[in-house]
C-alpha cells in the first residue's frame, strides 16, 4: 500500500503536487556483509573490512548474536569516501561482533507503542512523530530505531506482537483533524490527555529523504492541509548523501512555501562527527579557510548554503554521544562551532538509548556530561545551545549537572551528585521542570544504574523502581 492510497488531495494540494519533479540519484549503496565477503563491491571498497573482521561476522550468522539480524549493513559511496580516512566514521557504519556481545535492552525504547493511536504515529508529546520510511541511505550501527529498520516484532498495548508499521496519509490526516476538533470543542484541551491542538509533526523513520520528492511533497502538503503549523523533517542525508539536496528538491520546497507560506519547515539534520562534513589534508588535519572557519566537503557545503538561503526554513542538528565515534570534547567543539557558523543550530546531544545491544555503544552518563561540558568551553553562548538529554519513558530528561565534590551530611552524596531535569513530558507534561537528584555512579549508562542512589525524585523518574515517588529530601547541612 502506498502512502497516498485512500487519500484524495484537495485541489490546492493537487495543483502543488502537479508541479513537483523527482530527482535522479545514484547513491551507489552497498547492502550486506555478503557483498564484501564475495568481493562484489568496487575494488577500492573491498578492503573496508579486513578478512578477519568478515570472518568474525560470518561466525555469528544464524545465531542469536547474528549482527546483521540486529541491524542490516548499508553504506553509500559518499560515506565510504569519508569513512575510509576516519576511524570514528568507520565505527559508525562498520558492523562489529561487539554489537551483540550483550543483548540487554528494550525492544520498544521509551514505551512508544503506548502512545501510538494510529499506525506509524507516536503522539507522546505536544508534537506527533510519524514513521514515513523504514530505511536510510546507510545504517548507523547504534541506530535507535533498530526495531523498525530490522523489522522486529514489538509488543502492542493489547499484548499482540507485530512489527512497527509506517504511517498512512489518510489515517494520519483523519486523526489530526479529529483530535483538533475534540480539543476545540473542549475549550483548547483534550479531555483525556490534556494536550492542546496537534500543530507540529516530525517526519522520521528511517529517513524521510530516501523517499522521492513527490512522496515528500504529498506528505507535507497533506499535513499543511490538515492544519499542521510546523513540519520537521529528520534526515541524515547531509552526511550519507548530500547530493539528495538537488535543484528538484529545493524547487519542491520553494513551491511548497509559496502555496503554504504559514506552514513552517525545520530540517532536523544528524551529524555525529565533524569528519562527516569537513575536508582533511594529506596528514588528516582539517583545512582552514583563509576567510574564516574550516573547509567543508563541497557537496555538503553546497546543500547547507542552499538550505541557509531560505530564511523561512530552520536547520537544527542533534546527535547521541556514542563510544568510539564522538565521545571526544575536541571533536564536539569543532562540530558545534562549524555548524553554528553555517546557520545550523546545535539542538540536543543525547545519552545513548536502552536499545537491544546498547552496552556496545553507550558512554556512561556522567562521562557524556563531562564530554559535552568540556566541548563547550571556548564556545560562544550561541554556539553552546545544545543540552544533554536522556530519554525516559516519561519524557526527555536533561542531565543538568554533575558535581565533583561530596555533599557533607547527605547519605549517598559522598562522591557528588547527578541532577536531572524533566524537559518534556508525555500528555500535558505535568512534571515538566521537576528534578531528580542522584548519588553519582560513574559506570551508569542508563537510568537503572542509579536505582539504589535516588536521593530526591520530584520528577518521578524512579517511581517504578521504588513503587512510589522517592521523597527523601536532601538533608540540610548542619
Amino acid at each position: 500500500m502506498s502512502n497516498t492510497e485512500k487519500y484524495v488531495p484537495s485541489e490546492k494540494e493537487q495543483a502543488f503536487l502537479d508541479t513537483v519533479v523527482n530527482g535522479k540519484y545514484d547513491r551507489q549503496i552497498i547492502t550486506g556483509i555478503k557483498k564484501f565477503l564475495e568481493k562484489k563491491v568496487p575494488e577500492d571498497m573491498a578492503s573496508f573490512y579486513t578478512d578477519q573482521e568478515l570472518q568474525a561476522l560470518v561466525d555469528l550468522r544464524g545465531t542469536v548474536k547474528d549482527v546483521e539480524a540486529r541491524m542490516p549493513v548499508k553504506i553509500t559511496r559518499h560515506y565510504f569516501e569519508l569513512a575510509k580516512r576516519s576511524k570514528p566514521l568507520q565505527v559508525l557504519v562498520k558492523a562489529s561482533p561487539k554489537e551483540t556481545f550483550d543483548l540487554d535492552g528494550a525492544p520498544d525504547p521509551g514505551k512508544q507503542m503506548d502512545y501510538s493511536p494510529v499506525e506509524g504515529l507516536i503522539h507522546k508529546y505536544e508534537l506527533g512523530l510519524i514513521y514515513v520510511a523504514s530505511t536510510c541511505s546507510a545504517h548507523c550501527r547504534f541506530c535507535y530505531r533498530e526495531e523498525l529498520i530490522a523489522k522486529k516484532e514489538v509488543m502492542r498495548p493489547d499484548g499482540t506482537m507485530a512489527p512497527k508499521g509506517l504511517a498512512q496519509i489518510g489515517e494520519l490526516v483523519d486523526y489530526i483533524k479529529q483530535h483538533n476538533e475534540i480539543v476545540k470543542a473542549n475549550g483548547g484541551r483534550h479531555p483525556k490527555t490534556g494536550r492542546e491542538k496537534l500543530r507540529e509533526i516530525l517526519m522520521s523513520g528511517g529517513d524521510p529523504l530516501v523517499l522521492s520528492n513527490k512522496n515528500v511533497a504529498a506528505w507535507i502538503s497533506a499535513l499543511a492541509e490538515a492544519g499542521i503549523e510546523s513540519i520537521r523533517i529528520g534526515t541524515k542525508e547531509l552526511a550519507f548523501y548530500p547530493d539528495r539536496f538537488d535543484e528538484t528538491f529545493f524547487d519542491m520546497l520553494d513551491k511548497f512555501h509559496a502555496v503554504y507560506p504559514e506552514t513552517k519547515l525545520r530540517i532536523m539534520v544528524h551529524f555525529n562527527h565533524p569528519d562527516e562534513f569537513l575536508q582533511k589534508d594529506d596528514e588528516g588535519n582539517y583545512i582552514e579557510n583563509p576567510l574564516g572557519g574550516l573547509e567543508w566537503v563541497p557537496a555538503t557545503k553546497r546543500a547547507v548554503e542552499e538550505l541557509g538561503n531560505r530564511n523561512w526554513l530552520n536547520i537544527d542538528n542533534q546527535a547521541p554521544i556514542i563510544n568510539g565515534i564522538n565521545n571526544d570534547p575536541d571533536a564536539l567543539r569543532i562540530m558545534q562551532r562549524e555548524l553554528r557558523r553555517n546557520r545550523i543550530e546545535n539542538h540536543y546531544f543525547f545519552c545513548g538509548r536502552d536499545i537491544i545491544g546498547h552496552k556496545a555503544f553507550n558512554v556512561p552518563i556522567e562521562e557524556a556530561w563531562r564530554v559535552l561540558n568540556e566541548s563547550q568551553k571556548g564556545l560562544s553562548g550561541v554556539e553552546a545551545h545544545a543540552r544533554l538529554s536522556i530519554t525516559h519513558y516519561k519524557g526527555k530528561t536533561e542531565v543538568a549537572a554533575v558535581t565533583s565534590d561530596p555533599l557533607p551530611g547527605v547519605k549517598g552524596g559522598e562522591h557528588g551528585l547527578v541532577i536531572m531535569k524533566l524537559l518534556r513530558g508525555a500528555a500535558d507534561a505535568p512534571d515538566r521542570g521537576k528534578v531528580t537528584i542522584l548519588g553519582r555512579n560513574p559506570e551508569a549508562i542508563w537510568f537503572s544504574g542509579y536505582d539504589d542512589r535516588v536521593l530526591y525524585d520530584e520528577a518521578g523518574l524512579y517511581e517504578n523502581v521504588t513503587g512510589k515517588k522517592a521523597t527523601q529530601k536532601i538533608a540540610q547541612v548542619v
